[in-house]
């Protein structure tokens, strides 16, 4: 099974994240970024809907096992990471099809931004926490994550969730209009699926809408630098 494949339905392209909880590491994002390819240049989709196939979680983010394998001995590599992190949110942001992540379980850390990066969010709501832990792993945000945040949830609550750590439902995300609906699992895709019917607008002009809204974001991710890294830990950002 690929680490991430999609199958269209109708004008629908239905993309599901296959590997386990889907870390972010450089196989996993060059398996993304293919299908991503794949779908603008191959098909005539005009709406994108992500999902995860593990039964609880849809993303973990960041693959700390894999950056703490190359901290120490191969710093430069674990930086390129950074920067292919970047690339994978800037192309979900500016995508030229209207996309929804329909997020079936645990969205934590890079997970969830990546969620953010989506036009639309629809989320399980039997089970499934969204959480921003950076704090207590001793890790700044960068600025380009704190764009992304601060396009999908308001301040207030943002706030919250980056300075408590703490872990939030798909019910309080709902209140606050940071996803659509909150669903049971065996709803969810009905869900996300009947908006992104709905949703068959020309890539065009979805296109050109996402570089005028969203331009200073793509700044601040083409710009972004790495966190300073010491014994092996995520600091703060570099002055």
């Amino acid at each position: 099974m690929a680490l991430v494949d999609f199958e269209l339905d109708g004008h629908v392209a239905v993309v599901t994240m296959n590997d386990g909880e889907n870390w972010f590491n450089p196989p996993f994002l060059v398996s993304l970024q293919q299908v991503m390819d794949a779908i603008e240049a191959d098909t005539a989709a005009t709406t994108l809907v992500v999902t995860s196939g593990h039964e609880k979680i849809f993303s973990n983010g960041i693959d700390l096992a894999w950056v703490a394998q190359r901290i120490e001995s191969d710093l430069p590599a674990v930086k390129r990471l950074f920067y292919q992190l970047n690339r994978m949110f800037k192309r979900v942001l500016n995508f030229p099809l209207v996309t929804i992540a329909a997020i079936n379980g645990h969205a934590f850390a890079g997970g969830a931004i990546f969620s953010c990066t989506f036009d639309f969010r629809f989320m399980r709501s039997d089970r499934g926490y969204f959480c921003l832990p950076a704090v207590d792993r001793e890790f700044a945000f960068l600025p380009g994550m704190n764009a992304l945040l601060e396009r999908a949830i308001p301040p207030y609550l943002l706030h919250e969730m980056q300075i408590t750590g703490g872990r939030f439902t798909a019910e309080t995300l709902c209140a606050h209009h940071v996803i659509k609906a909150a669903c049971p699992l065996d709803r969810l895709m009905e869900a996300a699926m009947a908006l992104a019917r709905q949703m068959d607008k020309k890539r065009e002009t979805v296109a050109e809408i996402k570089k005028r809204r969203n331009g200073s974001i793509a700044h601040a991710l083409d710009v972004d630098d790495v966190p300073y890294i010491e014994s092996g830990q995520f600091i703060f950002l570099k002055p």
